[in-house]
Parts: C-alpha cells; sequence; structure tokens
C-alpha cells in the first residue's frame, strides 16, 4: 500500500553567490520569515523547511496551502526527491511521480514526437509504455503535424499543450503536482481538466500545492498548511481551510 512518511524533515540550503555585506543584509530582509544563518565559511544558509513530521496514506487527497515563500513547493521538491534532507528522513512506498515542472526534459532541436519519448522516460515510463501511449498522447495534444517538427517552432502554448498531454499519460500511485498550468483555449481547457481528474482518480496519494480555494475544495480531502517552512496545521479539507481563510 502506499504511503510517503518525513520525520523531522529539515532541509537547509546554501545561498553561494551572496557578497558583500549590503547584498547579505538584503538576502537577510528577503528571507526574514526563515530561518536564516551564516556557517563557518560565512555561506549564507536558509533553512526551507523545519521539522516536518507527516505521513501519507492510500485515499489522501492533500491541498498544500500557505503564502508564496512557505515552503510548499520545496516540500513536493523534497518528497520527490529532488532535494536530500539534510536532517531527518524521508521514506515512501509505490511509484511517485511529479508534475513540477511539465515541461523538464524536453528539448528544442527534436521534434514532437520525440519529446513525447524524451519526457516520457525522464517520467518512468518504459519504451513499450510510451510506444502504447504515444498514439493516444498525440490525439490529446492536438497538434497534427507539428508534431513531426521541432519543439523550436512550436508556439508557448502548444509546447504546453504537448508537455501537459504527456505527463498526464503517466501511472502514478503517489502523484504530486504544483499549481496547474493553463494549457489553451476553453474546450481544451475542458479536456485538460478532466484528464486531471482520471489521474488524480488512478493515484493511491495526490498531493497538490495551488492558490484556488475552490479547487481545494473540489478535489481534496485534507489541507496542509505551510508557514515559514513548518506545518502550521494539517487536518480535514475544511477544518484547515477555513482556519487559514480566517487569516487571509
Amino acid at each position: 500500500m502506499a504511503f510517503i512518511e518525513l520525520k523531522g524533515a529539515t532541509l537547509d540550503l546554501p545561498i553561494y553567490d551572496v557578497r558583500g555585506r549590503s547584498l547579505k543584509k538584503k538576502v537577510m530582509r528577503i528571507g526574514r520569515k526563515n530561518t536564516i544563518a551564516e556557517d563557518h565559511d560565512g555561506v549564507i544558509i536558509v533553512r526551507a523547511l523545519d521539522n516536518i513530521d507527516l505521513r501519507f496514506e492510500r485515499g489522501d487527497r492533500i491541498g498544500l496551502i500557505g503564502h508564496n515563500g512557505a515552503g510548499k513547493s520545496t516540500l513536493l521538491r523534497t518528497m520527490a526527491g529532488i532535494y536530500a534532507p539534510t536532517g531527518g528522513t524521508v521514506t515512501s512506498d509505490g511509484k511517485i511521480v511529479p508534475l513540477l515542472d511539465i515541461s523538464l526534459g524536453m528539448d528544442e532541436n527534436s521534434t514532437g514526437m520525440q519529446n513525447i519519448r524524451l519526457r516520457g522516460l525522464l517520467l518512468g515510463m518504459s519504451d513499450s509504455e510510451i510506444r502504447e501511449k504515444q498514439q493516444a498522447i498525440a490525439d490529446f495534444c492536438e497538434l497534427g503535424d507539428y508534431l513531426d517538427l521541432p519543439l523550436r517552432t512550436y508556439s508557448s502554448g502548444m509546447r504546453v499543450r504537448l508537455a501537459f498531454a504527456v505527463s498526464t499519460a503517466v501511472d502514478a500511485e503517489i502523484l504530486l503536482l504544483d499549481e496547474v498550468m493553463g494549457v489553451g483555449d476553453a474546450s481544451f481547457m475542458h479536456k485538460a481538466k478532466d484528464r486531471l481528474a482520471d489521474l488524480h482518480s488512478r493515484a493511491e496519494i495526490v498531493v497538490l500545492a495551488m492558490h484556488s480555494n475552490p479547487e481545494i475544495r473540489r478535489v481534496c480531502n485534507k489541507v496542509l498548511w505551510m508557514e515559514r517552512g513548518r506545518v502550521r496545521a494539517f487536518g480535514p479539507m475544511e477544518e484547515v481551510l477555513s482556519q487559514y481563510e480566517a487569516t487571509t
């Protein structure tokens, strides 16, 4: 059974390119909501996550909320294994698929069809799975003959359509998402919404960071409120979301 668990998970991020006393002070002011210090070499250290204890299990649909800089995206990247915690542990069971940057791994000089394979491999699909899903992905993104052209010839909207089509074709047990992007006109947006709903339903655990409270109410059963790299509250969706709305 899928799960993901954090015990005392802490993440310190060094900032190596801060030079000069005035610039360091500016960084300190910008990051004053988090713990900031200097190590023995004078490198600025930002505590992005601070002693996080959480466990998500099958059936959990978690909405991540909090102001910009609260640690939502950092938490997702730590759960995905992109960042290794500098303290504590992150353990999991089940295939984790992070949809944090849906265009990651796509190549400007490769065709759309080639990029389906590149992005699919990055998401952990096998060659046989990509071949099996390739035509359905092509049909969904509605790019037609453009799929035989290099990605550099695409508009930004076409790129997002292709990336979205590939990313949402994956089968995940634990699905991590960071702010779903707009993907085109109204008719395509309707298709995209249905496809995301299907993706959510196929995953055992979904953790979703977004700023739309109505959407969180629609798709989540629990809410995790992050503040300054810490857990402010975690529990039933309406209970935590109502607390958060009362403070904003």
